[in-house]
C-alpha cells in the first residue's frame, strides 16, 4: 500500500522488451535503500516486484496486463519516473490510500497557468468518472492529488509548487499519457451497493442502518 507521496524522481535506465512483457531497470538512489528481491517500488503509479538490486538501481518485470492498462509501455531509456516505497505499518498517511493497481490511463489536455501553481485537466477513459468526485483523491502518474472539478470525461487539479518541481507532472505536456486510479474506497461502495440490490435489499436500507448516533464512536 501507498500514500501517492513522490519520494523520488528516478530515471529509465535500460527496458527491455520480452515479447508479451518488459524488464525495466529504473535508476532510484533513494528507494532502492534497503531494498531487496521481491520487494515492492511504485513507477508511476504502478506496484512493481523489485528482482534485483545494484549501485542504486533495480530491475523489475512487467507483464502483458500492465503494459496493456498503464503507460508504462511508452516508458523510454532516460524518461524520469516518479517513485515511492511501500508505507510502512505506523508511518504517517500523507496522501491516501493507494494501492498501485492503476485503472486506466487518462490524457492531459490542458495546463492553465497561475502565479505559482498550475490548473490541469485530465480526460478520463471510459466507465471511471463514476468513481471521480469533487474534492474526492485521485492518483495521478502515482501523485495523491484532491480533484477541484468532476466532469462527465474529465478532471482538473491543482498543482502546487512542490508537485511541479518533484515529480513528473511538472514536465508532462499536453496530449501526453497518465495513469490513473480512483480511490478504492467508491469501487468497493459500488460493489456492495450493487451486490444489495441484486440480494433485493435496499441500498438506502443498508446505508440507514448502519448510520452511528452522535457520540458513539468516539469510545
Amino acid at each position: 500500500m501507498f500514500t501517492g507521496i513522490v519520494e523520488e524522481l528516478g530515471e529509465v535506465v535500460a527496458v527491455e522488451n520480452r515479447g508479451d512483457s518488459s524488464r525495466f531497470r529504473l535508476r532510484g538512489p533513494l528507494v532502492t535503500e534497503g531494498a531487496r528481491h521481491g520487494d515492492s517500488i511504485a513507477v508511476n503509479g504502478v506496484c512493481l516486484t523489485v528482482v534485483t538490486v545494484d549501485d542504486g538501481a533495480f530491475t523489475a518485470d512487467v507483464m502483458a496486463e500492465t503494459l496493456h492498462r498503464s503507460c508504462l509501455g511508452a516508458l523510454r531509456t532516460g524518461d524520469r519516473v516518479n517513485l515511492e516505497r511501500p508505507m510502512a505499518l505506523g508511518g504517517r498517511l500523507g496522501g491516501h490510500l493507494v494501492q498501485g493497481h492503476v485503472d486506466g490511463t487518462g490524457t492531459l489536455t490542458e495546463r492553465v497557468p497561475g502565479d505559482h501553481w498550475e490548473l490541469v485537466r485530465v480526460a478520463l477513459p471510459d466507465g471511471l468518472a463514476r468513481y471521480v468526485v469533487e474534492k474526492g483523491s485521485i492518483t495521478v502518474d502515482g501523485v495523491s492529488l484532491t480533484v477541484v472539478e468532476a466532469g462527465d470525461d474529465s478532471f482538473t487539479v491543482s498543482l502546487i509548487p512542490t508537485t511541479l518541481d518533484l515529480t513528473t507532472l511538472g514536465v508532462k505536456r499536453v496530449g501526453d499519457p497518465v495513469n490513473l486510479e480512483v480511490d478504492v474506497l467508491a469501487k468497493y461502495v459500488e460493489r456492495l451497493l450493487g451486490a444489495n440490490a441484486t440480494a433485493g435489499t435496499p441500498a438506502t436500507a443498508t446505508a440507514t442502518a448502519t448510520v452511528t448516533p452522535a457520540g458513539e464512536g468516539a469510545r
